[in-house]
């Protein structure tokens, strides 16, 4: 079979990617839909998509639910390790299974698995970052999955939703498509509450928030499912990403969402993101500690676009050493924003709550005082 792969492409250089994600009860399928139908739909709306000029990457789960299946398994195995036996099986079978599906276009695909410490790493996010825009720059279709065949559990994103969201951002799409199974959000949960009132448009930082917060354990209407939805949404909608929260369970709404029709729910960007250089910062650092501040620290950061500096620090935790990411929290423990530290922990243990004029002596450098520069540091209070 014969690919076309431009060596470039001009559709990267105007019109920018989107992301499509598709879950693993939906490619399970069902007694009308067998996996190798749903795959086989995918594949051709997602290359008549691709073949009229526009990017796009798709985050797929399925691994350890095919490698299960072929292991002859009953049920999902619960153990980690069982789950890693299960993704490795799988993960050839779900993309021979796309290749199969997409060549009947002569589209190409290709797999790249990530976990979080893709993400962690500035060097190892600009390197997933590259190799991604390099296959939409050739015309190829990444198909995204979490590397379960062997993700530890603190390097594990847990779902594809997330991982879906953070590539959106780290490519800087115009949109997330999240495909589920159920039409859209509801006020409440519609298979409980007769009363549940379909919400089609969510505007703005606040409302997601209050809609994350009925979702979540104890909430209102809390299922695990919606809830990482809406975390991928508010991820990607503070970086100026728009999302729409679509049926899943035919392919008739992914064909109309990608044609310009309306349908599902739609989060709408934020009108000022956070800016492109502070994204990593913002969603993709593994954080070491966590410096207290005092009001008037809190105040000149939120409101004067200020520097940390060492006098407005009022305690310290976490291990860390200079260069790492902390957490920066208000006087009520509430995180505020994140940021790279200048200093180790034990640095800053030594000029917490002291001057610049206290600081400079004891360190011997002028700008020793400033403990997380301005341009380090995002503000997260209205998405975290």
């Amino acid at each position: 079979m014969k690919y076309v792969v431009p060596l470039c492409s001009d559709y990267t250089m105007s019109l920018p990617p989107i992301v499509v994600k598709v879950g693993t009860s939906l490619l399970r399928g069902d007694e009308r839909r067998s996996t190798e139908t749903v795959i086989g739909e995918l594949a051709r709306v997602l290359s008549h998509f691709r073949q009229q000029g526009r990017p796009l990457v798709l985050v797929s789960s399925g691994a350890v639910g095919l490698g299960s299946r072929r292991l002859g398994d009953s049920q999902r195995p619960q153990d980690v390790h069982q789950q890693q036996v299960a993704a490795a099986v799988g993960q050839g079978l779900l993309m021979a299974a796309y290749d199969k599906a997409f060549g009947v276009y002569n589209q190409l695909v290709a797999q790249v698995l990530l976990t979080r410490s893709d993400f962690v790493s500035r060097r190892r996010y600009r390197n997933a970052t590259a190799t991604l825009r390099g296959l939409l720059a050739r015309g190829v279709v990444p198909i995204v999955n979490e590397n379960d065949a062997l993700a530890t559990d603190e390097l594990r994103f847990g779902d594809n939703d997330t991982i879906a969201a953070r590539v959106a951002v780290a490519i800087a799409a115009e949109r997330l498509i999240l495909l589920t199974d159920v039409d859209r959000l509801y006020s409440a949960d519609p298979r409980r509450d007769l009363q549940a009132r379909p919400i089609h448009e969510v505007n703005g930082r606040a409302e997601l928030l209050s809609l994350s917060q009925a979702a979540a354990p104890g909430g209102q209407w809390g299922t695990g499912g919606m809830v990482t939805k809406l975390a991928a949404a508010r991820i990607a909608t503070a970086s100026g990403i728009t999302v729409d929260l679509a049926d899943g369970r035919t392919i008739a709404p992914l064909e109309g969402l990608l044609q310009g029709a309306d349908g599902g729910t739609r989060f709408w960007a934020d009108a000022v993101p956070i800016p492109v250089r502070k994204r990593w910062l913002a969603h993709g650092v593994l954080l070491q500690g966590s410096l207290h501040l005092d009001q008037g620290a809190v105040e000149a950061i939120e409101q004067q676009g200020a520097s940390l500096l060492a006098a407005g620090i009022t305690a310290v935790e976490g291990s860390f050493v200079a260069h790492e990411a902390v957490r920066l929290c208000g006087p009520d423990g509430e995180e505020i924003g994140r940021g790279i530290s200048r200093h180790s922990r034990e640095v800053v243990d030594r000029i917490c709550g002291l001057s610049r004029d206290q600081v400079v002596p004891l360190l011997g450098q002028a700008n020793a005082a400033c403990v997380v520069h301005r341009d380090s540091l995002v503000l997260t209070r209205s998405f975290s």
